[in-house]
């Protein structure tokens, strides 16, 4: 099974990356996520976010916008309006550090002043110019990802020849950008887009051949928690996708995987550790 660099550097700290594998909880504060939309806003999102640290989260990821396919744009006022005033209460009380999903740079640079220190881009870079030079001035970490254009028309084209080569091919370039911009490649995890411009065999594909990516020569972060393709197979709503998550979580980790991004940290928690444990990945 591939390998991938023990630790990730977010500017405070250095997240270990040589034990168990690491869960970064998922925080949607949007009234039309396509998952727990509206059930985490507020003071809510909050007391959530406190309690998946208590879960056993690793990292939480704040995100403002849904990026679900055919998902509205939302503006980048609306977005500060959501996210910032949840950092910055969350700032001061997580001994674990937040993530802001975002293409968004001057949301980023917003997030990051106000206590957050990792940015999880969907656009791998490419959708705000300004995007790398806010992440390197921070020196905060970077989650680069691969998608093919914007919520709106990604799933407009879903066919590719060989999918990892050329999801690969993108991410490189998103590295290339990054590097270009003065941020360290050990501040970078690479993540394939799960969902994002791609039909359920090439989700399916992509999770199999997960160590693939670490050519890439960075960590691979998984994030497929509750998506479209498991409802596919299952015949189940979001909600109640634990179950075919879990069977996606264990198989990532035992490919490579070193992060996933989910909904249900509690029970992912369990099956983080027992994936990690099989592959011989525990503290």
């Amino acid at each position: 099974m591939a390998d991938f660099p023990l630790s990730w550097s977010i500017g405070r700290r250095t997240i270990d990356l040589s034990g168990r594998p690491c869960v970064m909880g998922i925080l949607n504060v949007t009234p039309d996520s396509f998952s727990d939309g509206n059930s985490f806003f507020s003071y809510e999102s909050c007391c959530r976010a406190l309690e998946m640290e208590a879960q056993g989260a690793d990292i939480i990821d704040i995100g403002g916008e849904s990026t679900r396919p055919n998902a509205p744009p939302v503006s980048e006022q609306e977005e500060l309006n959501r996210v910032i005033p949840v950092v910055e209460a969350l700032a001061g009380r997580l001994k674990i550090p937040i993530s802001i999903d975002t293409y968004k740079a001057s949301v980023a640079e917003a997030a990051l002043a106000a206590g957050a220190e990792i940015i999880n881009d969907i656009s791998g870079l490419t959708f705000d110019s300004h995007m790398a030079g806010v992440v390197a001035a921070a020196g905060a970490g970077l989650i680069v990802m691969h998608t093919r254009g914007t919520p709106q028309e990604m799933q407009l084209n879903t066919t590719y020849g060989d999918i990892i080569a050329e999801v690969s091919a993108t991410l490189r370039s998103s590295l290339k950008l990054a590097e270009d911009a003065g941020i360290p490649a050990e501040r970078i995890i690479v993540d394939p887009g799960v969902g994002f411009g791609k039909d359920m065999e090439g989700n399916l594909e992509i999770i199999r051949r997960l160590g693939e990516f670490s050519e890439l020569g960075r960590p691979i972060l998984l994030a497929a928690s509750r998506k479209t393709f498991i409802g596919k197979i299952t015949g189940k709503e979001p909600a109640e996708r634990l179950f075919g998550t879990a069977a996606v979580v264990a198989v990532a980790i035992y490919n490579g995987a070193a992060l996933v991004r989910v909904h249900d940290v509690l029970e992912m928690r369990d099956v983080a550790d027992m994936a990690g444990a099989l592959y011989g990945k525990r503290n």
